[in-house]
């Protein structure tokens, strides 16, 4: 347990660099689904689209993941803590699924064949913003 507070140092820092390709990539893809008439500057998007989710979201994805799992493993009684915990995991996995949904849409972007009009992208922005709220108030002040 002595290297406990530093696991979990390293899960917050890796949360917060997963959260910044959650918020961002949503609106580069307002960006493509916007200016899909120029080719120039899809081009350009397409290229910030990837280095964002495989060079920034993806070690960040798997760096919250395992800090978290290890935090929980060496911890196991705060599952006995409250409903806090699983209410947080329940938002944490949401945050998982909407990872993978983002991939999806960057896939479908880099063949050119995503149909979703920018407005939609702007309203599903807002859901990682939800989840991470409920994910904060869950593990700060632990409600329930």
């Amino acid at each position: 347990m002595e290297y406990y507070l530093w696991i979990k140092a390293f899960h917050i820092m890796s949360v917060i660099s997963w959260m910044a390709m959650l918020f961002y990539l949503p609106r580069l893809f307002v960006y493509h689904a916007e200016h899909r008439e120029n080719k120039g500057f899809v081009e350009v998007v397409k290229i910030q689209e990837h280095k964002l989710y495989y060079f920034i979201g993806v070690p960040a994805f798997w760096a919250s993941l395992l800090s978290g799992g290890t935090m929980i493993a060496l911890n196991p009684s705060m599952f006995h803590s409250g409903l806090w915990l699983h209410i947080k995991l329940t938002a944490a996995l949401l945050l998982v699924l909407y990872h993978f949904s983002l991939r999806k849409f960057l896939i479908a972007f880099k063949e050119d064949r995503c149909t979703k009009s920018g407005k939609f992208f702007r309203i599903y922005n807002e859901v990682p913003t939800i989840l991470m709220i409920i994910i904060v108030i869950m593990a700060v002040v632990k409600p329930i």
